[in-house]
């Protein structure tokens, strides 16, 4: 399931249910572009994945939580624990092998 986040009370209550992965995109950005079937492709093989999606022009509190200073970012979380960071464009078997699916 893909959530587009529209706030930090959204994101904080879903950061801490499971398996998350989450995109800091922006929608300018040519890699993230290039990043979002992908990360469309991952949600529909594993529906038990949460992946939110945080644009950093309209959340960048958020953004700045994480020291994302470069996108796409990519963070994989589990109950609310941030396991694993992830910069830039990454196909699929990366993508899987990145949040240990």
């Amino acid at each position: 399931m893909i959530t587009h986040i529209q706030n930090v009370q959204q994101f904080d209550e879903l950061l801490a249910k499971g398996d998350v992965l989450v995109d800091f995109f922006a929608t300018w950005c040519g890699p993230c572009n290039m990043l979002t079937p992908v990360v469309e492709k991952l949600s529909e093989e594993n529906p038990d994945l949460t992946v939110l999606k945080v644009d950093v022009d309209e959340i960048g509190d958020l953004a700045a939580r994480y020291g994302v200073s470069s996108i796409p970012t990519l963070l994989y979380c589990k109950d609310g624990e941030l396991v694993d960071r992830g910069l830039g464009y990454m196909p699929l078997p990366r993508l899987k092998s990145f949040v240990r699916r």
